[in-house]
């Protein structure tokens, strides 16, 4: 079964998990917007990524694991408003190519993995001792989106249930 495990927003990452091993993962593709070069997700990039390395499953043989976000206290509206347009991009082109998609709140994968009220770069570490193979592609602190989407990925393989 293939796992595709997305951290959403500007700064998130895409991880591809293949019956428990790391196939692929990559930084969320964007683009810039406007007179003021903001960021936002380049859903037809997004859609190529995600075509291109699902092309030898079967529909029945993927699942898309999306990290259930919602606003939190503290954070701007704007930059709220575009995390949201994130997440509904990502859920938009899922749900256009057919794939079945699953949502994991941060606080459930974050607890199987004993990372609650830890640094985000702790992510970074314990995906690196779960996947040592995979520890030069998380070397920069900048990978802690990669190795928040490797773990929502790695939770939902040991966690799901085939019925």
């Amino acid at each position: 079964m293939l796992i595709i495990g997305i951290d959403p927003g500007i700064s998130g990452s895409i991880c591809f998990l293949e019956d428990g091993i790391i196939k692929d993962v990559l930084e969320m593709p964007t683009m810039t917007e406007g007179k003021k070069n903001k960021k936002q997700v380049n859903g037809s990039q997004i859609f190529n990524e995600i075509s291109l390395r699902i092309k030898t499953y079967e529909k029945k043989n993927i699942k898309v694991v999306i990290e259930q976000v919602s606003a939190m206290p503290g954070q701007g509206v704007t930059s709220m408003f575009n995390f949201g347009q994130s997440f509904g991009i990502l859920k938009g082109i899922c749900s256009a190519m057919q794939l079945p998609i699953y949502f994991v709140r941060p606080a459930k994968w974050k607890k199987y993995f004993n990372l609650i009220n830890s640094e985000k770069d702790a992510s970074r570490t314990r995906a690196i001792e779960i996947f040592p193979y995979f520890s030069s592609n998380l070397s920069k602190k900048k990978d802690s989106n990669k190795a928040d989407a490797i773990l929502i990925a790695s939770y939902f393989h040991e966690t799901y249930k085939n019925d």
